[in-house]
């Protein structure tokens, strides 16, 4: 049995094109991960980003939005002072952690063959 579709079906706005924006930056698994993993699902926003080396403030900040625009995320902010700010997984988050862990346990299994591969130029991997 094949799996997949029609070479023409695959259009600029179909669906696993349209999954694949969603990972326009590398750092969107990796906050999915780790609100799932290390936080339950919720995190103030400074522990979510203690919890991510290496990652700016910036592009934290533009991950985080990009997130909430998709669904993915919920932003709930509260009137302290200073101000805080929680991030949850929404349902549709929490959906797609289950593929993100599946890839990086594939990536634990097959580290070894990973570390063979020749970095990419843009890559900070020695």
């Amino acid at each position: 049995m094949k799996t997949g579709s029609e070479e023409d079906q695959w259009r600029e706005d179909c669906a696993p094109r349209r999954v694949l924006e969603l990972f326009s930056t590398k750092w969107t698994s990796m906050v999915l991960h780790t609100l799932a993993v290390r936080h339950d699902g919720t995190a103030r926003s400074n522990a979510l980003h203690r919890s991510l080396p290496d990652i700016s403030k910036k592009m934290f900040s533009q991950t985080l939005r990009q997130m909430e625009a998709a669904g993915l995320v919920l932003r709930t902010e509260y009137p302290t002072v200073p101000p805080s700010v929680d991030y949850a997984l929404t349902p549709l988050g929490v959906q797609l952690v289950e593929p993100i862990e599946l890839i990086y346990d594939w990536a634990r299994r097959n580290a070894g063959a990973l570390d063979a591969l020749q970095p990419r130029a843009t890559s900070r991997r020695q």
